[in-house]
Parts: C-alpha cells; sequence; structure tokens
C-alpha cells in the first residue's frame, strides 16, 4: 500500500494537489478490497469508518485514481461505473452474469495476442483495452 501511497502522491503532485487524510482515506480504501467497488460502497464504507469524506470528495479522487493509472473504470452492465484498482495486478478481463450479476476475471494469451495483432495490422497504438463478455454464469444457464 505504500508505494501505490507514493505514486499517487507523485501523480498529486504534479497537478499541484496535495495527499489529503481523506484522499488517503479513499485510496486505502480502494487498494483494501481485491473486487469491483462502486464510488457510493466506497463512500458507505468510510462512513461506517467514521471517516469524515464526502461523496463529492470520493467521486473527485477516484477520478484522480484513474487519471494517475492506480485504479480503472469498469462497466458491468449496470447503470453505474465500478473500479478497481490495477497497480501490482496482471491485466485482466470479465465474464458478466447478467442474472446474478457475478463476474469472474479471466486472462487468455490467445486474446491478448488477437489483440495486438489486429492492432498492429492496423497501425493502431493501443492505450487500454477491456473486454467484457456478458452471459449467464454456470449457476444461471438456462
Amino acid at each position: 500500500m505504500r508505494k501505490e501511497a507514493e505514486i499517487f502522491e507523485e501523480y498529486l503532485k504534479t497537478k499541484k494537489l496535495n495527499l489529503t487524510k481523506e484522499r488517503k482515506a479513499i485510496l486505502n480504501q480502494v487498494f483494501a478490497t481485491n473486487g469491483h467497488l462502486e464510488a457510493d460502497e466506497i463512500f458507505l464504507r468510510l462512513k461506517k469508518d467514521k471517516k469524515d469524506v464526502s461523496r463529492a470528495t470520493v467521486y473527485r479522487t477516484l477520478g484522480l485514481l484513474v487519471d494517475s493509472g492506480l485504479v480503472r473504470k469498469v462497466y458491468l452492465g449496470e447503470d453505474h461505473i465500478h473500479y478497481e484498482h490495477t497497480h501490482g495486478h496482471t491485466h485482466h478481463d470479465h465474464l458478466v452474469c447478467i442474472k446474478c450479476g457475478k463476474v469472474i476475471e479471466f486472462s487468455d494469451k490467445k486474446i491478448e495476442k488477437l489483440q495486438a495483432l489486429v492492432c498492429q495490422e492496423s497501425g493502431f497504438k493501443e492505450l487500454s483495452h477491456t473486454v467484457q463478455i456478458f452471459g449467464y454464469c454456470k449457476d444461471c444457464k438456462e
């Protein structure tokens, strides 16, 4: 966690911002979880932990974390965005059950190679990508 705080603090300095206690609490909450979090979920966890952080500060800080590259937005087929930390984690994609909402993370080297090949053949410089596959998990299959 210390490394992430240092990276975030360095990023904030480039924006002439400080790593406030509120931003640090949000950073700690994001990196304390290995799942996909919603902004309101982070806000409620902080309130439960008696941290005095506004909902607006949570949203603004998540934006800064995304811009810093420590966190990414994940769209899981719902009307709101989820966030997951990326620092120290290998790239992965998601299988999303449209019935129960279960999210399964997966990595496949063949998919990664194919995407790289498509980019190369198109003269396209990839910065990032996500793959979300929506369907039914093994428990919800019809």
